[in-house]
């Protein structure tokens, strides 16, 4: 393996106070603002910019001609008041476009909701108009000369739709981190298990919080997104615990504080070079792939670096922690269990003394 840190002997444990003290304040930072939108917030904001996913819109599926650029549409679209619909190309078919719209009034009943979708077909309609006519409804796009689009379909996502997929998104995020733990206690042991499994959490509540703080959108691509930090983040955690494993096999009269640094030192080329690896793509992904994949690319990005600091600075620490807790108290039961056998003795040695007969001299 490629070694770009030689001979280092940082002290990752000594620093563990400043460490948890840093990620306490990002996680009450996020939640805080989360609480803060939510709740107190004068104009009764939420607590996270939730896409059309989540909180129900209407999806219109267009196809031009000669297909202008998403900036091009995007500022259409935003010109007929619309700010935040998601314009996102259709990889596989020529010029087709599919425009996310949040919610256009309320979603009460099947009337309302309704009216919601031809308000929203209305306004994107009106912000197509401005690159051409719109084809004749019995007509085929190419079979329409003066045409230079054509709205080729409409579908709605209710609240309850919406709200169904959140619980999903929810469940299998939390079912991912079941797994994690079940995996790594079956595989190491349960505390190294339950160490894992805090520092994911710790990273998907910081990415969380600041994209609750800085209002970035939460979508489907976004769930995608934490289930992959997830598994990154265990696979980096892993590597350090393997490492911590054998060393204790290795140097049985070092203690398990100097086997986890010397552990997290030993793998710390890998974990640069594979975090560093993968931060240089979602950098590229982040600042080339466009709107329609910005809040998968920072979901990433802000997971990347937090998954990475975590499995150094969060794991080790917790899973030491914890390892002495079992061992004190292991040992708490074994020490009583030794001073009721030594007073036990004690008392059968009084008990022969005073039975015996005393010499006469």
């Amino acid at each position: 393996m490629i070694q770009i840190f030689h001979d280092i002997n940082i002290d990752w444990l000594g620093k563990r106070k400043f460490f948890i003290g840093l990620s306490i304040a990002l996680m009450l930072a996020g939640m805080g603002t989360a609480l803060y939108r939510h709740k107190f917030h004068p104009h009764g904001t939420e607590a996270f910019n939730l896409g059309v996913d989540f909180k129900g819109g209407t999806v219109v599926t267009a196809r031009f001609k000669q297909p202008p650029s998403v900036d091009a549409l995007r500022a259409a679209v935003n010109a007929v008041g619309i700010s935040d619909a998601v314009i996102q190309p259709v990889l596989d078919k020529q010029g087709e476009f599919l425009i996310k719209v949040p919610q256009q009034g309320s979603d009460e009943n099947a009337a309302e909701t309704q009216a919601g979708v031809d308000a929203a077909r209305t306004k994107v309609r009106q912000a197509l108009n401005t690159f051409g006519a719109e084809a004749a409804a019995t007509k085929n796009l190419t079979d329409d000369p003066n045409a230079a689009y054509k709205i080729e379909g409409t579908d709605a996502v209710g609240r309850v739709a919406s709200k169904q997929l959140r619980t999903q998104a929810i469940a299998v995020t939390i079912a991912a981190l079941i797994g994690m733990l079940m995996f790594i206690a079956f595989r190491f042991e349960w505390t190294y298990g339950a160490a894992a499994v805090i520092a994911v959490f710790h990273t998907v509540l910081v990415t969380l919080g600041l994209f609750s703080i800085f209002q970035i959108e939460i979508n489907l691509t976004v769930i995608a997104a934490l289930l992959t930090l997830v598994g990154f983040d265990v696979n980096d955690s892993i590597v350090i615990f393997d490492r911590i494993r054998e060393n204790r096999k290795l140097y049985r009269r070092m203690s398990l504080y100097d086997v986890t640094n010397l552990s997290i030192n030993q793998t710390l080329s890998r974990t640069v070079i594979t975090s560093g690896l993968v931060f240089l793509s979602v950098v590229a992904l982040v600042l080339l792939g466009g709107e329609t994949l910005r809040p998968f690319s920072l979901a990433l990005l802000m997971g990347i670096l937090f998954g990475t600091y975590d499995t150094i600075a969060v794991a080790g620490p917790i899973m030491v922690w914890w390892e002495r807790k079992l061992e004190a108290a292991n040992r708490l039961p074994a020490v009583s269990a030794r001073e009721s056998g030594l007073q036990s003795k004690q008392a059968r040695g009084s008990s022969k003394s005073v039975g015996k007969p005393s010499r006469v001299a």
